[in-house]
């Protein structure tokens, strides 16, 4: 069954086949993120023309604004302070950890939502579908038939 933009989104899957990973590991981890050059199932290339993610950092940008605005009225409402340093601690804070949050999605969401050259094809979900189908049954049959032999 074909998943949609955003749950492949989210799992940070390939825009045109939902399926291929366009990231190599973690969110979160030790390691430097990696990002894919092309698609380990369908081969896509991401990046469809020379500096193609500069575009991300407007994404990013909005991600940013969001994030800081929503932490800001966050500080307001419970401490009720007027410090300028507690909103410059809890602003530089939420800055350093959503920085990678916001690298990866702001290129996920840049390739899924805002790259008309790349489009979704449900025929490579099907595709697996039906041979994951066509692997239960020999199974199956497999099982069937040792079973009939004893």
């Amino acid at each position: 069954m074909p998943t949609s933009r955003f749950h492949a989104m989210i799992h940070s899957k390939c825009p045109k086949c939902h399926i291929g990973n366009v990231f190599v590991g973690k969110v979160y981890s030790l390691r430097k993120q990696h990002m894919n050059d092309t698609c380990p199932h369908c081969g896509v290339k991401y990046e469809v023309e020379p500096g193609y993610f500069y575009a991300a950092m407007y994404v990013s940008y909005a991600l940013s604004v969001a994030e800081i605005v929503t932490v800001s009225v966050a500080i307001a409402v419970l401490t009720g302070s007027e410090s300028p340093w507690s909103y410059l601690i809890g602003l530089a804070v939420t800055i350093l950890v959503f920085a990678p949050f916001n690298f990866r999605y702001a290129r996920l969401i840049l390739l899924h939502f805002l790259t008309p050259k790349i489009s979704y094809d449900p025929r490579y979900e099907l595709a697996v579908e039906i041979g994951e189908n066509y692997h239960k049954n020999l199974e199956e049959e497999s099982k069937d038939i040792n079973e009939i032999k004893k």
